[in-house]
């Protein structure tokens, strides 16, 4: 789930939790913890993908997520969180992030769809998004789902002890716009763990607006790249919540929780595993 950087809460004080250069640092007892917030949230986006058809509408993904979260010993990180009224993001075609998932919100053969969603277990966020090409999808769309999925792979491809927050910026725009896409600036991953939403912020073009952090072991990182087949600009509508974009352009979204480890990077909520 994305937010503004000023809007990110401070992260709760406890005596476990330990900072440095601006990230949390997690033991290997909080880490276990992680796996399974983690694996909840792999285990319900890759269901919803197997599942979702033309004509279930949003609201009925969002249903399903809850159900599943909390048949799993979890709780919806999202549900209520700063107000928010749902369990998942649903967003089609050029509506890029926070998008209400609603009964009037039709599914159609061809959208672009993107779900996010996160758990909490234990005292721990799971966070990630996918985005869905619905049955036969246009080329230039489904092209933009595969650079959007390449570009988060990229970017975690950066992560290791030694390395910093601008060179998974620059994997991640580098790529984006070789492929002919804009990267959504004003959106930015983020640290996670006792809180949906810590330091550091993760962004995702090269900037000097944020801390240059360095990566170290034991650190978990939202990484989450927004692509726009059009304007790299956004507008938010009525319902304070769903931003869309400003052409009407196709957007998409990928994000991994990803732990920084001793020589590299582990996936918390790789699908492939569950």
């Amino acid at each position: 789930m994305n937010f503004l950087t000023d809007l990110l809460p401070k992260p709760d004080p406890t005596p476990r939790v330990r900072k440095q250069r601006g990230a949390i640092i997690k033991s290997s007892s909080e880490i276990a913890i992680m796996r399974q917030s983690a694996t909840i949230v792999a285990t319900v986006l890759k269901e919803i993908s197997e599942r979702v058809q033309p004509g279930m509408t949003t609201a009925d993904l969002d249903a399903y997520a809850e159900a599943r979260i909390r048949e799993m010993g979890a709780t919806p990180s999202f549900k209520g969180y700063y107000g928010f009224p749902a369990s998942i993001c649903a967003c089609i075609n050029d509506e890029v992030v926070h998008g209400i998932p609603s009964r009037k919100q039709v599914i159609r053969a061809g959208d672009v769809l993107k779900v996010d969603t996160g758990a909490y277990f234990q005292g721990f966020h799971g966070d990630s998004c996918i985005t869905i090409g619905v049955q036969q999808v246009s080329p230039a769309a489904a092209k933009l789902i595969r650079v959007a999925e390449e570009t988060l792979y990229k970017g975690i491809e950066q992560v290791k002890p030694g390395n910093s927050l601008l060179d998974i910026a620059g994997a991640i725009q580098d790529h984006a716009e070789a492929e002919g896409f804009k990267v959504v600036e004003n959106f930015t991953g983020h640290g996670v763990g006792r809180n949906l939403h810590e330091e550091p912020s993760v962004f995702n073009v090269r900037t000097h607006d944020l801390p240059n952090v360095k990566l170290k072991a034991g650190m978990t990182l939202a990484i989450e790249p927004i692509l726009n087949a059009g304007s790299k600009f956004t507008r938010t509508l009525a319902d304070r919540w769903t931003v869309v974009t400003v052409d009407r352009s196709l957007s998409a979204q990928f994000e991994h929780t990803v732990l920084v480890t001793e020589n590299g990077y582990e996936i918390l909520t790789d699908r492939t595993r569950v």
